[in-house]
């Protein structure tokens, strides 16, 4: 009877080892009306302090402010928010009832009336566009911290089910052994690779399996290690070929402009 105690124990421990080392991610994408980005930058000042309050409650690990790039900078939206997660409950959740409590905590001199509208105005700056539930299923390893100026680019990868097996198998022995590589040289900060759970059904990107995400220090960071790579032979070349005919990308390149939480 010990022993079997002794091995559900060993069982329930390694589980939930393994579940906290899951990362859930929330991507918003943002369209901003003319003329009021100003009211909109000054609406996500005023929720970062409420995500400072919900990393500190552990609603959620970590957020991100990123404004695209001027050179995928379209109609359709011109930031992105990130909410990233230990469970993928509280992340459909997604701090579901739980505004008041933390925002009285961020502001304790408004009362619970400016609150809410200070809420509802800040809605009417930018519209939610699209917005992704993601689990991410790998990463390299290192210990890149990122910082306000960080550079990432978004890479949505649309996978036909005849391929799923093969990107699987590109994506886990091909392009991630080359941005370990990267991240050992010091080309990169961080990469990783995660799978869409939903989406909604009208966004541009709704056909998208798979995101990766490349990550860097700043812009210099990215730019100045444009020559870095690793195929040394034809077998390489065309391993790579190969590899790349697996998937369609749509990628956007996004700077990091507000942040809370340590996540990398």
């Amino acid at each position: 009877m010990k022993k079997i105690m002794l091995f559900v124990a060993v069982i329930l421990f390694g589980s939930n080892a393994i579940a906290q080392t899951k990362t859930y991610l929330l991507f918003e994408f943002m369209k901003i009306a003319p003329g009021q980005e100003s009211a909109y930058l000054e609406t996500e000042s005023f929720w970062e302090k409420i995500h400072n309050q919900r990393v500190e409650n552990g609603e959620i690990t970590g957020w991100q402010l990123w404004r695209m790039e001027s050179d995928n900078v379209n109609s359709d939206y011109q930031y992105v928010t990130v909410h990233v997660f230990k469970d993928s409950i509280k992340m459909f959740q997604n701090g579901g009832g739980s505004f008041l409590k933390n925002a009285k905590k961020a502001f304790p001199s408004m009362s619970d009336a400016d609150l809410e509208s200070k809420r509802t105005e800040s809605l009417k700056s930018r519209d939610v566009v699209e917005t992704f539930f993601l689990k991410q299923i790998d990463q390299t390893q290192g210990k890149f911290q990122m910082s306000l100026g960080a550079v990432m680019f978004i890479n949505f990868m649309k996978v036909s089910p005849d391929n799923n097996v093969k990107y699987r198998e590109a994506e886990s022995k091909i392009f991630k052994r080359e941005w370990q590589s990267r991240v050992d040289a010091g080309t990169t900060g961080n990469w990783s690779l995660l799978k869409v759970i939903t989406s909604n059904e009208n966004a541009l990107n709704r056909e998208a399996s798979y995101v990766s995400l490349d990550k860097f220090k700043d812009l210099n960071h990215l730019l100045g290690n444009t020559n870095y790579n690793t195929i040394k032979t034809a077998e390489d070349e065309k391993a790579w070929m190969e590899a790349f005919k697996t998937r369609e990308i749509n990628s956007y390149r996004v700077v990091l402009i507000k942040k809370t939480g340590k996540e990398k």
